[in-house]
């Protein structure tokens, strides 16, 4: 048995996936977002929207779209930012890694403009695999490439392969490895030893997803991440998989997700919204029915605690052909960035289920 280190369980390291939620108010409780209404039925200018970790970017890519650069490269560019920020251990350089303590990234870009797509999965050793993703788009006949193939894809295309764990998300991996299991042979450092190092006290499932209308109404999409920390070799979430981390149709709109991707591919969620959109749901009200159906579906798939709701967290963003722009989550709390010719901020989600203040 164990008697080094840190008091942290298992249990208590994977609190996440059950979110630590308490007592929730009713689904039918909802708190609207602060939509900006477009001056015409056309909308006015270039609109970007983000997972609350894209204020950065959705404030370089609107920027772009307005110095003329078609919305996917300018959702791309704005990804790029947390990519390559090694303190963003969720996304690109200094990702967390899987299991086996190897970064293995994903990443998706849509045009609506020419209505082509590019993703790349389980991609090793490339910092900007949103990069990559836009190559696949247009320097291929493919949608998605994976693994080895995908390497290759890069490294024949000029991208050189690197370590992508830095000195910290290494740490955050090693401790998850040494505090995983009390029989095995890995023992966790003592409180001293650690005392200046980051510890994960959650499993982080984070992703950035940026989605782009330029003043024309043309559109572009962009989401990128390391996946779930520690997860399998070769797990794929949703981010890579069109329709799923994202989809935009240029005469509708744009979606995409942070979250759990499993149950996003379960929902087809990018793709349903959006033609939610094009039945006339405003975004925020095609979040939230494509989120009801994910609640229902927690129902039967064991992902649903004792009151039937969701025991994870999961978001969408979206943009409307008129400028129109939402984002709805399982749970409150969460937030979106958004940038527009008003500069770059912070709204809140709306949400299906209230967590309580504790």
């Amino acid at each position: 048995m164990k008697q080094r280190g840190s008091d942290l369980s298992r249990r208590d390291f994977l609190a996440t996936t059950t979110l630590g939620i308490g007592s929730a108010a009713l689904a039918s409780k909802t708190a609207l977002l602060t939509m900006h209404e477009p001056a015409s039925g056309t909308g006015n200018g270039a609109i970007a929207v983000s997972s609350e970790n894209g204020l950065r970017a959705v404030e370089l890519a609107v920027r772009n779209m307005n110095e003329g650069m078609r919305p996917v490269d300018a959702a791309v560019a704005g990804v790029n930012i947390n990519e390559l920020d090694p303190e963003d251990i969720t996304v690109g350089y200094g990702g967390l890694p899987n299991e086996e303590g190897v970064v293995e990234l994903d990443s998706s870009v849509m045009d609506g403009i020419e209505h082509k797509a590019g993703a790349v999965a389980s991609l090793r050793g490339i910092k900007t695999p949103s990069k990559v993703a836009l190559l696949v788009m247009r320097r291929s006949d493919h949608c998605l490439l994976v693994g080895e193939g995908a390497l290759r894809f890069a490294v024949a295309h000029g991208f050189e392969p690197e370590n992508l764990l830095t000195e910290k998300s290494r740490k955050l991996w090693l401790y998850w490895k040494e505090t995983l299991s009390e029989t095995d042979d890995w023992l966790p450092p003592t409180p001293e030893e650690i005392k200046n190092d980051p510890v994960l006290r959650e499993r982080p499932t984070g992703t950035v997803h940026v989605g782009a209308r330029n003043g024309s109404g043309d559109f572009g999409a962009c989401t990128s991440t390391s996946g779930l920390a520690f997860k399998v070799p070769g797990r794929v979430g949703d981010s890579p998989l069109i329709g799923d981390g994202l989809y935009v149709d240029n005469d509708v709109g744009s979606a995409g997700s942070t979250g759990r991707g499993e149950a996003v591919i379960l929902s087809c969620g990018s793709f349903a919204i959006v033609e939610r959109m094009r039945a006339s749901l405003s975004p925020v009200d095609a979040c939230l029915d494509v989120l009801k159906r994910v609640a229902q579906h927690c129902r039967k798939n064991g992902l649903a605690d004792s009151k039937g709701r969701p025991t994870f967290q999961l978001s969408f963003y979206a943009i409307a052909k008129d400028g129109r722009y939402g984002a709805a989550s399982l749970w409150s709390g969460q937030t979106l960035a958004v940038a527009d010719n008003a500069g770059p901020r912070v709204e809140k989600c709306a949400y299906l289920f209230e967590r309580d203040s504790r």
